[in-house]
């Protein structure tokens, strides 16, 4: 394993892992794998679909956010918080980034045409939808919620893809999932105020403030938590899904405790570590109380 690691492929793994951020892929995996099992309530989730459903999920995260990676070349390069990623770094070329986007995007919609027909035609504007979020920073401080509606596809998705149609309930995740992440991205933007304000970029903080941007991240993060209750009460959970939903209240107070608008310190913090928990109990919270119902 190490002498892959060293070799030449293995950097090149490497340096697109990093590119694209593949360990962040935990923060939108688990709610697209808890549609899975929801779904699994109204029909059968076979190996197949879960397979492609998964390779499709690879597929959508890593072309938006090399996308995403080549539209804000020019704003990395001039952001010192930003200046290592590695396009600007120089470990992974403009033209081997492009390659790299086109060939998840094809990954991504040929995984969808396995799934179904559907999917396939859906494949397309959800591709853009995904590939316009890297524009709206330009134009319009909601970025951070079309950041979140982009995401919370995701679950909507996997839904359609095991069930073949559309169903209003699984909105209610996929409103959590556009709260829980718009409410952090706004918190996250806080560390770049300075430089969107001078290169005139669009972000919640940048343009109200920092206290009026963690008064909005809170109520986005008041409205995820009372989704998830509206989760419990429509597809009627049980106990294990009662107690990860607390251990999720309590992860959603600490970020907002940990990270203040004088101290930034801790943010990393609370976006990796808590946010990946967050994540996994709601997961685990569902899947649990799925088996135990039999």
């Amino acid at each position: 394993m190490k002498a892959l690691l060293d070799s030449g492929i293995g950097r090149h793994v490497l340096n697109f892992g990093r590119m694209i951020k593949f360990s962040h892929t935990v923060f939108a995996l688990p709610f697209a794998l808890s549609s899975v099992v929801l779904a699994h309530q109204r029909a059968t989730v076979t190996f197949r679909t879960f397979f492609w459903i998964m390779i499709a999920m690879i597929g959508a995260r890593s072309a938006a956010m090399g996308f995403n990676r080549i539209a804000d070349i020019r704003f990395d390069r001039l952001n010192p918080r930003t200046a290592d990623r590695a396009i600007p770094a120089g470990t992974v070329s403009l033209i081997s980034a492009v390659g790299f986007v086109a060939g998840f995007s094809v990954v991504f919609i040929l995984a969808a045409a396995m799934i179904s027909r559907l999917c396939f035609w859906l494949s397309f504007p959800v591709l853009l939808i995904l590939f316009f979020y890297s524009y709206t920073k330009r134009f319009t401080l909601l970025s951070h919620l079309y950041l979140g509606l982009s995401i919370s596809l995701s679950p909507l998705g996997a839904w359609i893809a095991v069930t073949g149609r559309f169903d209003a309930s699984i909105l209610i995740l996929c409103a959590a999932l556009l709260t829980y992440i718009a409410g952090f991205d706004i918190l996250y933007a806080c560390q770049d105020i300075q430089f969107d304000q001078n290169i005139g970029l669009y972000s919640i903080p940048a343009r109200l403030g920092v206290k009026t941007a963690f008064h909005i991240s809170s109520l986005l993060h008041m409205m995820t938590f009372g989704l998830l209750v509206a989760l419990c009460m429509v597809f009627h959970l049980g106990m294990l899904y009662g107690f990860s939903l607390a251990c999720i209240g309590a992860l959603l107070i600490f970020q907002h405790r940990v990270i203040r608008p004088h101290d930034l310190t801790h943010i990393e913090l609370a976006f990796f570590h808590a946010n990946s928990a967050i994540s996994i109990l709601l997961f685990l919270g569902i899947l649990g109380d799925t088996l135990l119902k039999g």
